[in-house]
């Protein structure tokens, strides 16, 4: 921007900022920022226009608009809102520089959108690069946290694991799946480790054939696999593709799994009310002899 419209601007920003302000806030109604509130749009509409001003001042890029779009982001709004509130901005300087010229013709009109322009035009192109470069970490990171999610290793006591699956198994998933049960298995130490597929929608001959080699990886490792959450839609469908599962155990339901996997650790579930019955019950025989 020349120099003569850049001091112009900045002498004058208090006017220019009110007339963006009733601008941009004209746009809140019925738009993407409707239900965000008066305060908080208020509130970041100014400091959209420091950091506006503030590379002006600087004559290029800035911290504050890095800073600035970072904050839009965590806010979880969307990047019209930067792009809407510079095209106001273009035009409400235009207006104001145009509303000072003594002579309007074409050359004028020409240099004042020119002047404009080498200033705004880097300015859209850096917030959007900011905006989106930001997006795609914070992406990046949900992607990493969603898969960690995706495949948990929980271990329930001393020596017995649980791996609750949820959703589609894909190929990608799979190989995560393998990943996790292997490396938690060795971490907890785990002699039982049970695979519970009660959440996973279908069961086709890709998964069962990605679950049965999770399960060797388990036992070629010295640890056994128990799968749970056979339903019997799965059983059905695992006979009728002929797949093999005889050589890992399967149980019907989480419950049914555990007792089985206390049973191959040389544990047992034991009713300690039934117990004191029954001792209580020799006691009294004793008693009475």
């Amino acid at each position: 921007m020349k120099r003569g419209f850049r001091e112009l601007l900045i002498e004058n920003s208090d006017s220019i900022v009110e007339n963006w302000l009733a601008e941009i806030n004209s746009l809140k109604t019925g738009n993407y920022t409707a239900t965000i509130s008066d305060e908080l749009y208020e509130s970041t509409n100014r400091e959209f226009v420091n950091v506006i001003f503030t590379s002006i001042r600087n004559q290029g890029s800035s911290k504050e608009v890095e800073d600035f779009s970072e904050k839009i982001i965590n806010l979880g709004w969307p990047l019209s809102y930067l792009t809407d509130g510079l095209q106001v901005f273009r035009r409400v300087s235009t207006e104001y520089l145009l509303s000072q010229s003594e002579v309007i013709d074409s050359n004028q009109f020409s240099m004042i959108l020119s002047s404009v322009d080498e200033w705004v035009e880097p300015l859209i192109r850096q917030l959007v690069n900011e905006y989106s470069g930001s997006w795609e970490n914070i992406l990046s990171l949900q992607r990493v946290a969603l898969q960690e999610l995706s495949a948990p290793l929980i271990p329930v006591m001393e020596g017995i694991t649980v791996m609750p699956l949820i959703g589609t198994i894909d190929t990608e998933r799979a190989k995560l799946i393998m990943e996790n049960l292997l490396e938690g298995t060795i971490k907890h130490n785990s002699e039982v480790v049970l695979i519970d597929i009660t959440g996973v929608p279908v069961v086709d001959t890709m998964v069962a054939h990605h679950i049965i080699q999770a399960a060797e990886a388990v036992r070629l490792i010295g640890s056994t696999c128990i799968l749970v959450g056979i339903r019997p839609e799965i059983a059905q469908t695992i006979v009728n593709l002929g797949i093999d599962l005889s050589n890992f155990p399967t149980q019907s339901s989480l419950k049914k799994g555990f007792t089985k996997a206390l049973e191959l650790t040389g544990r047992e579930v034991i009713d300690l009310k039934n117990r004191e019955s029954d001792i209580e019950g020799i006691i009294n025989s004793l008693k009475g002899e």
